[in-house]
């Protein structure tokens, strides 16, 4: 079962054929996300082939990972499979 942590909390959950997998990364359902632990950022990127990513802080006990989640929320026909879904870098531990 995915999940994924950070500073102690789990921040998404998802059975494995729940997630989608992209470029070594692990996109979870928006359903499987426990967004009290995120915050919205104004941090954007652009990939040539999925479109523009919009990105989040995850927040545990006081603490900020800046910009540690992504998700592209109208991605190229390409990756339509990971509209909405959500994946992490920047230390958050990523378990299948």
């Amino acid at each position: 079962m995915p999940k994924a942590m950070w500073n102690g909390a789990v921040i998404a959950q998802a059975n494995a054929d729940e997630v989608e997998i992209v470029d070594e990364n692990v996109y979870f359902p928006p359903s499987a996300v426990n967004f009290s632990l995120l915050q919205e950022s104004s941090h954007h990127t652009v990939c040539s082939w999925k479109g523009t990513a919009d990105y989040y802080s995850v927040k545990v006990d006081g603490k900020i990972n800046e910009n540690a989640a992504w998700l592209y929320r109208a991605p190229k026909d390409a990756a339509k499979e990971i509209a909405g879904y959500i994946a992490f870098w920047k230390g958050v531990k990523v378990e299948s």
